[in-house]
């Protein structure tokens, strides 16, 4: 396949792999999901941004000393997934915790991130609560948070034998129990810092 520097140039019915991703080279971002190609919202707005960048402040205090490293999107993440063809799935998650260097290269992430976490915008909510919920199921991501800026929440949803078990909705005023981190010192309202 040749260059694609048009989006419009692209067959929305079609399926793709990694391999056509790579050679597309216009101004929109897309996730690929399981070979279909979903056109991402446009740049997010100031208090997903500020939400993105306050998370992956408290992120970076917390894993600077430690062996895992923290990306802000955009950055690729490429997931296996069982129930389709290799390479067909890639996403840009606002954020993500890898413990296991070996998956890092320089084009992103190859293989399953520990932790993922996704800022739920009014725009494509449905994508991060339904749709990538259980891709990340499936993907085997052992942590995902989402991050809800209009009520101010955080969900937890940790991964036991082969499902998500949601913990109880962190709210200001309380501290982040990860599972899977159990060091993981963040208060809610560090988060939500500078949020309007």
């Amino acid at each position: 396949m040749p260059l694609v520097t048009h989006f419009s140039d692209l067959d929305l019915s079609k399926t793709y792999t990694y391999a056509d991703y790579v050679l597309w080279q216009f101004q929109e971002r897309v996730e690929l999901i399981k070979g279909f190609i979903l056109k991402m919202s446009p740049a997010p707005s100031s208090k997903h941004q500020a939400i993105s960048h306050n998370l992956g402040g408290c992120f970076y205090n917390n894993f600077k000393r430690k062996p895992c490293r923290v990306f802000e999107a955009p950055f690729d993440v490429r997931l296996s997934i069982k129930s389709t063809k290799k390479d067909t799935t890639v996403v840009q998650p606002d954020l993500c915790v890898i413990c296991d260097e070996s998956k890092i290269d320089e084009k992103g992430c190859n293989g399953v991130p520990d932790l993922i976490v996704e800022i739920i915008s009014p725009n494509n909510s449905k994508h991060d609560i339904h749709t990538k919920f259980n891709l990340y199921l499936e993907a085997g991501v052992q942590e995902y948070w989402l991050v809800e800026p209009v009520q101010r929440i955080i969900l937890i949803y940790t991964l036991r034998n082969g499902e998500y078990i949601g913990l109880k909705p962190l709210v200001e005023g309380e501290y982040v129990a990860s599972p899977l981190f159990p060091d993981l010192d963040i208060a809610v309202e560090d988060v939500f810092y500078k949020v309007n």
